[in-house]
């Protein structure tokens, strides 16, 4: 199992084909307290960058773009009853959703957690 993250504050924790995708702690701190989680739902397909959600705080709201290109296979259902479950566990039990890969090649263009942790100083 290898965890990539992209600049838009998201990990992606990759197993096989298949992956579990997140926002970082940074990106949780920097939101403030989230109040709404809006959710693609399981069977969705979409394309890297495209916008697969919105992470709504006190503050702002934040879309969500897709690292790579797939297919939602399951979605934390949790969030929707607790979305401020990714301000206490954002890179734990606050997943968002578990992904099909459709191209694996697209990880070469995530950084690993030394590159995040320079990319955000």
């Amino acid at each position: 199992m290898a965890t990539y993250y992209s600049e838009e504050h998201e990990w992606i924790d990759v197993n096989g084909d298949t992956a579990t995708l997140g926002i970082t702690k940074h990106a949780a701190e920097q939101l403030g307290d989230v109040v709404f989680v809006e959710q693609q739902e399981v069977g969705d397909e979409f394309a890297k960058d495209g916008e697969i959600g919105v992470i709504e705080s006190v503050k702002a709201a934040s879309e969500l773009y897709a690292p790579v290109d797939g297919e939602i296979v399951e979605v934390n259902e949790t969030l929707a009853d607790n979305p401020g479950a990714l301000n206490e566990d954002p890179e734990g039990e606050a997943w968002i959703y578990k992904i099909k890969i459709t191209d694996a090649s697209q990880l070469e263009d995530l950084m690993d957690e030394a590159g995040y942790k320079d990319f955000i100083g």
